[in-house]
């Protein structure tokens, strides 16, 4: 081969080295970007879009609707509209169900930033217990725009201690408890941020150390924030009462008062006992634990005796927030029954033409619990 065709050679080489490795550098900052992009964005998408409004077209016709059918009982709420909440207790069931019992306690929330104790109804599945469970998502998903995830949640997992919490986006991902509170309080402060703390499996002993832990860290970074209780943040209990009927509950009898009109009666007796015992007046450790008395097993903190969802993230919330009063120097919380009903006890708000529906029946045999309470 003379010197002539070995340089033609050699530069066509060089070229299509060049060329590749060209490509190559574009692919991996095309991947570069594409993975920062990712880190940056991270939403976390809405699970239930069957129960709950995912569409800002939805949640308004879905607002409109409850205060049409229920304008009289959302005008008679127990509180005035100007006490702001520092801790309440609302439903996470479908729209239809629960409708005006959302707005009832949520039109009190008039904080920016929402600390939301959810349910890990599927902890079980992810072998998750007495642990504090977070998320890594920058936005959740809601009707108007993605919900920013307030960066008191990075300041308040510095301040735990490690062994206290976990971030598990893959619980995160399949709870509905959460995301059901997001667009009411979207829709009411369109810069609504929040924080998800779900409360997986928990005896009252961890739950003692860890409440302790978690109102200490929120007091830290309100002080170094400069934020108020209340009036800047918020803590939110998310919690369906009863599950009760003997049909459809995965082969479980709920009924233990039968499922008859005199059995309903008597259920509802029992779930108020629990409320006026539990949440109403002073908030106070005792009452907390009482209300995990009514309803978890004594021999196993993993079993129900009366099937409430939000047994351990409603005493985890009253914990927490009746040590921060104390580090806050403030009074003790006070309780107040804003409304209570259930899935067969009120209208159903249509929703079958919104593209929603229900998640679950509603009958004798088959029916949920919906409290709302706030605590000022």
């Amino acid at each position: 081969m003379n010197l002539l065709a070995t340089f033609i050679i050699l530069k066509k080489t060089m070229k299509h080295l060049l060329f590749t490795t060209f490509i190559s550098l574009l692919i991996l900052a095309g991947c570069s970007v594409k993975k920062k992009n990712t880190g940056e964005i991270r939403i976390r998408n809405v699970v239930d879009t069957v129960g709950f409004a995912h569409n800002d077209w939805q949640m308004d016709s879905v607002k409109s609707r409850i205060d049409a059918l229920f304008q009289e009982k959302l005008i008679n709420v127990a509180q005035s509209r100007e006490t702001p909440w520092r801790l309440a207790i609302c439903p996470h069931d479908d729209y239809t169900y629960a409708s005006w019992l959302y707005p009832a306690v949520l039109k009190n929330i008039k904080a920016k930033t929402a600390i939301i104790f959810g349910v890990a109804h599927k902890a079980r599945d992810f072998n998750l217990e007495n642990k504090l469970i977070f998320d890594s998502f920058k936005f959740w998903s809601a009707p108007y725009k993605p919900v920013k995830v307030s960066d008191m949640r990075e300041g308040i997992m510095n301040r735990l201690p490690q062994n206290s919490f976990i971030i598990h986006d893959s619980m995160q991902i399949v709870e509905h408890s959460v995301e059901a509170l997001v667009p009411f309080l979207q829709y009411q402060n369109r810069h609504v941020e929040i924080v998800s703390v779900l409360i997986p499996y928990m005896d009252l002993q961890t739950m003692e150390q860890i409440s302790s832990d978690l109102s200490y860290a929120i007091s830290e970074e309100l002080k170094a924030r400069s934020l108020r209780w209340g009036e800047d943040v918020a803590l939110l209990i998310t919690s369906d009462a009863v599950h009760y009927g003997d049909e459809e509950w995965g082969g479980k009898n709920y009924a233990p008062y039968g499922t008859d009109s005199l059995g309903y009666l008597w259920a509802l007796e029992h779930e108020n006992e629990i409320i006026d015992t539990c949440f109403v007046g002073a908030l106070t450790q005792d009452k907390a634990e009482k209300f995990f008395r009514y309803t978890v097993s004594g021999e196993n903190y993993k079993e129900y005796i009366w099937p409430w969802c939000g047994r351990y993230c409603i005493p985890m919330g009253m914990k927490t927030a009746g040590k921060l009063s104390m580090l806050l120097n403030e009074e003790p919380l006070t309780g107040i029954k804003i409304g209570y009903s259930t899935s067969i006890g009120q209208k159903h708000v249509p929703v079958h033409d919104l593209g929603m529906g229900t998640t679950a029946i509603a009958t004798p045999h088959h029916w949920v619990g919906y409290p709302a309470i706030g605590f000022y």
